[in-house]
């Protein structure tokens, strides 16, 4: 007689289509590469306008965090998602994506105990341990005069 997880799982195997791997990796990579080449592209057009060198490093993730965060708000950023997979998590704009999904799932509880509350729910802890990390990681570099 099969365990309630057994049954749990071929019920699951059941209900889930069966995921086409190549054609996830292939737009995964497809999309992941052309966000990145689009960062460049923001590089090089920033450096073309007359941006100094920092300029352009601080010009570049905003820029795509604003994209980000605009096509999130209008519901595009997830159906290239839904297409891209894996590809759409390339740091700034997953990370982007990450903060301000939350934020528009609960916009209608309020801005303070909806939008408010709910902007770092999922990358809160991201921020949280990567923080962490860094702090240790200096700790470890400062006494064992690493830098």
């Amino acid at each position: 007689m099969p365990t309630g997880k057994q049954e749990y799982d071929q019920m699951a195997k059941k209900a889930a289509p069966p995921s086409k791997k190549g054609k996830d990796l292939f737009f995964a990579f497809l999309f992941g590469g052309l966000i990145c080449t689009l960062g460049q592209a923001l590089n090089v057009l920033y450096a073309y306008l007359g941006f100094s060198e920092t300029e352009v490093k601080a010009a570049t993730p905003v820029t795509l965090i604003v994209v980000t965060a605009a096509l999130t708000g209008a519901g595009v950023f997830d159906k290239i998602a839904k297409v891209a997979g894996a590809g759409t998590f390339v740091p700034i704009t997953g990370f982007a994506n990450a903060i301000v999904s939350p934020a528009m799932e609960f916009r209608a509880e309020g801005r303070v105990l909806g939008t408010g509350a709910k902007l770092f729910s999922i990358a809160g802890p991201v921020i949280v341990y990567g923080v962490s990390a860094a702090v240790v990681y200096g700790l470890i570099a400062y006494i064992f005069h690493l830098y």
